[in-house]
């Protein structure tokens, strides 16, 4: 046990956010150019075993594909414990690109800056700081809570979230709830009120190769057989295609909520264009209405007058929960007889109740910081490592928070140039989080 302090988290959170963004965790999903988790691993194991945490860290079946786990003991062993889990990997940057070294973890104008200030190291930084803070000065949370810092998270978590879950159960022994990333954070409605988006559902990762097979030849002979050609009609029918609107339960819940805040109304015969007056986060939200199937990849050939016998294609596919089959069915009727598809990833979607008593503390810790919160539930877009926390049983939510300046198009910065979060967002966060994890 750590000697008692009356140091706050929020007293340390801009530095511990800063030094980790300075170690450089990109992640490209390529063994050949992938740096590693495993020097922020050991920073973070560093920082917890200072303070009295009996920490593990492990290798997940891959070298420098490094995760960290400790547990702090609550009151009520009986209980479910709960999960705060955080990725230490981040997407690749371009310092060309950049105001400001991406991995310099800079702290100016207001603001710490670099990859992974908003994508995740703002809050692996908020909740070191606060387990540091529980440890130091004896805090007893209400139950147990197991805190996990993973790799591979960026790449859809096959040697981070996914490899713990199949190999390392016991790591979770307990867990019935977990919190992570993207929600939390705040949307300006009026200068005395704010929602705080707290994400309760997720779409269905699923990357699709598709394949076609045709007879190779030579380029200036006539072709009625041409794999290029039938992969891209496919790629052409899949990226154009518009699939139906459906209204989950907890987008429904975040219209309905909305409308009661803003006296915005959010019509079914329109929903996206309503949506999309909620400014920069339409492209967040608006994205939850309906499947979706992007082309990203294309590859086929290798000399420009020879005819290949095969092309592929990768489509970064997002599926509504429920939506699986059905989106199935369409997809298969979009690709037609010559093409074939297969699993590059496929993650299920993630949607969990609001309401509950958890949520009730979220809710409830905001509000000690900010008189003008209201928590909200929304879908995620995108995808987390809730995907996989969530086949253990655990009910998964997205819950780093932050306070942020109204005019701060906060969507943009994840896997964005310039990424950064602002100081006083992180101090905001530390509290609600030191205040939530007492209280929860």
């Amino acid at each position: 046990m750590g000697v008692a302090s009356t140091l706050a988290a929020e007293d340390e959170v801009v530095e511990l956010t800063s030094e980790l963004i300075r170690i450089d965790t990109t992640n490209t999903a390529d063994p050949e150019t992938l740096v590693g988790e495993r020097e922020a691993a050991e920073y973070v194991a560093a920082k917890l075993t200072e303070v009295g945490y009996e920490v593990e860290v492990l290798e997940s079946g891959a070298p420098r594909r490094s995760n960290v786990f400790c547990r702090l003991k609550g009151a009520d062993p009986d209980r479910g414990a709960l999960l705060v889990h955080g990725h230490l990997d981040v997407v690749p940057a371009d310092p060309a690109e950049w105001s400001v070294h991406p991995f310099s973890g800079a702290v100016q104008d207001g603001y710490v800056w670099g990859r992974g200030a908003v994508d995740m190291k703002n809050m692996v930084g908020m909740t070191l700081a606060v387990a540091r803070r529980f440890k130091r000065d004896g805090v007893v949370p209400p139950r147990d809570i197991v805190f996990a810092f993973v790799a591979d998270e960026e790449a859809g978590g096959s040697y981070g979230a996914q490899w713990l879950v199949a190999n390392r159960p016991d790591l979770f022994e307990g867990c019935t709830e977990a919190v992570g990333e993207v929600g939390g954070f705040s949307l300006t409605l009026a200068e005395d009120r704010r929602v705080y988006l707290v994400e309760t559902a997720e779409k269905g990762l699923a990357w699709m190769r598709l394949r076609a097979r045709g007879k190779p030849g030579h380029g200036s002979f006539l072709h009625d057989d041409n794999a290029v050609t039938k992969v891209a009609e496919a790629v052409a029918r899949l990226g154009n295609h518009r699939f139906p609107l459906v209204l989950t339960d907890t987008v429904r819940a975040f219209t309905e909520r909305m409308a009661e805040l803003t006296g915005q109304e959010f019509p079914e015969d329109d929903l996206e264009g309503a949506l999309a007056k909620l400014g920069p986060l339409a492209r967040m939200v608006g994205a939850t209405v309906r499947d979706t199937a992007n082309p990203t990849m294309l590859s086929a050939g290798y000399k420009a007058n020879v005819i290949p016998s095969s092309a592929e294609a990768v489509v970064d596919c997002r599926v509504l929960p429920g939506r699986e089959k059905a989106f199935l069915r369409e997809v298969d009727e979009l690709l037609g007889p010559d093409v074939t598809r297969e699993w590059v990833q496929n993650l299920p979607a993630v949607e969990t109740p609001f309401g509950t008593p958890l949520t009730d503390a979220m809710a409830a810790a905001l509000l000690t910081e900010d008189p003008g919160a209201t928590a909200v539930p929304y879908m995620l877009s995108g995808g987390t490592d809730a995907k996989s926390f969530q086949s253990l049983g655990m009910e998964c939510y997205g819950f780093a928070p932050l306070r942020l300046p109204p005019d701060l198009d906060f969507a943009s910065l994840f896997h964005g140039i310039d990424e950064r979060v602002p100081v006083e967002s992180l101090k905001f966060g530390c509290r609600v989080l030191d205040t939530f994890l007492r209280s929860c």
